[in-house]
């Protein structure tokens, strides 16, 4: 039987194993580093004495790849959040706190509401994001929305600066729209926020290596892929470790970040350009119940907070100034952020940990966006799956999962 090679063990690459592997397609997995997963794993650190993620990732309901994914896996359960759709908000330069919550239902009665919509705000500010599914291609954000509006510091620049990791006054239009359209479009029911239970890992990369292993699919780890000999069609995978050399029903996924597929293949065009994430965790005195997993935060230099027993994370987006200066004092800056959110003490500042994502997304500018690739490529054998590949959406795990499934799919056709 014909084998399926997936390189590289990040979310895209799982999701086209798992995918394969549950229809009766023989599948071998490689991955450059020691632990599945790419830029969404976890860790234990040893400062903090508990298991951090790299970075905060949120989910939403109306993640219809990352839910059946999670269905797949058997770990749909391991995700958590509010019973009810609500985003928690407070400035931190007054003190303010509102909640965002959307109604039931596509029509978005919600914003008539002023007891569920941002302090100060109107209607009508919400409803010109409909502009941004009018947008032309090389539209940004700022180009759609008006910067003037108070709506635009409370909501609007939180929220694409988070979904593109890209400020809004370069940031796809088009892209924005795509990921709302799938979410707050929906109403509640495909809006409302969710978090890994106990870590990323323990909720989208544990519970599908177990299902592979199930099915006979270990991933060879330590395999760094250093070249692919091509001639109309992918003939040899050139590991560090070895040769491959594919036979003609044999396919290819090559679920590698752009630089890399760069360097691999660069007959492909890849998006130019990148963007930081930073993220601060922190080890509180105590767990806080009660208190929201999630919070937006305005006016300080984290724009969202997430709770999980007693650690509190926080991340900053397209934090490409943020992410040069020294962890010591991003970590002074974030802890202040957090005492004000969480009404804890300024002092003693508790233990912490910087992680720094210097190329977390790549930056989802117009003129990148245009620039990803699709699945397919110039040889008939070979596909491509990632996060930065023309899915449709933003960067994110729901576009990294359904990368994968894409190009899964395209296997099976052959």
């Amino acid at each position: 039987m014909a084998l399926v090679h997936i390189v590289g063990a990040g979310l895209a690459g799982l999701a086209a194993a798992v995918r394969l592997t549950q229809q009766g397609r023989r599948v071998a997995l490689y991955e450059a580093a020691q632990q599945a997963g790419g830029r969404c794993r976890s860790y234990f650190d040893r400062t903090l004495g508990r298991v951090i993620d790299n970075g905060n990732h949120l989910l939403l309901s109306g993640n219809r790849s990352a839910m059946a994914y999670l269905e797949a896996i058997g770990a749909r359960d391991r995700l958590i959040g509010p019973d009810d759709c609500s985003f928690p908000f407070m400035d931190l330069s007054t003190g303010e706190r509102w909640a965002v919550r959307p109604n039931r239902g596509p029509l978005p009665f919600w914003i008539a509401l002023p007891s569920r919509r941002v302090p100060g705000t109107r209607a009508r500010a919400y409803l010109a994001g409909w502009r941004l599914g009018r947008a032309d291609p090389d539209q940004t954000v700022a180009d759609c929305l008006d910067p003037g509006d108070p709506l635009w510091r409370a909501f609007w620049d939180p929220l694409a600066t988070a979904v593109l990791n890209t400020p809004p006054e370069t940031g796809s239009a088009h892209l924005l729209w795509a990921a709302l359209w799938e979410s707050f479009a929906r109403g509640a029911a495909g809006c409302r926020p969710l978090i890994a239970r106990d870590s990323l890992a323990a909720s989208l990369v544990e519970p599908a290596l177990a299902l592979l292993a199930r099915h006979g699919v270990e991933p060879a780890f330590g395999h760094r892929l250093r070249a692919i000999e091509r001639d109309g069609r992918a003939l040899v995978l050139d590991f560090v470790q070895g040769r491959i050399v594919l036979d003609d029903a044999d396919r290819v996924i090559i679920a590698l970040p752009p630089g890399q597929v760069c360097a691999l293949l660069p007959e492909i065009a890849v998006p130019e350009g990148s963007h930081p994430i930073v993220n601060g965790h922190f080890r509180l005195p105590q767990a806080l119940p009660g208190r929201p997993l999630l919070m937006g935060l305005i006016g300080g230099t984290a724009q969202w907070l997430f709770l999980r027993g007693d650690l509190a994370s926080l991340t900053v987006s397209a934090a490409d100034a943020l992410a040069e200066e020294p962890a010591d004092a991003i970590a002074a800056r974030l802890w202040a952020d957090t005492a004000r959110a969480l009404d804890l003490p300024a002092a003693p500042q508790p233990p912490g940990r910087i992680v720094k994502e210097r190329r977390a997304t790549f930056a989802q500018t117009p003129a990148a966006a245009a620039a990803r690739p699709g699945a397919r490529t110039r040889w008939p054998n070979l596909l491509l799956a990632g996060d930065w590949t023309a899915t449709g959406l933003p960067a994110t795990i729901e576009s990294a999962i359904r990368s994968g499934h894409t190009a899964a799919d395209l296997c099976l056709a052959a």
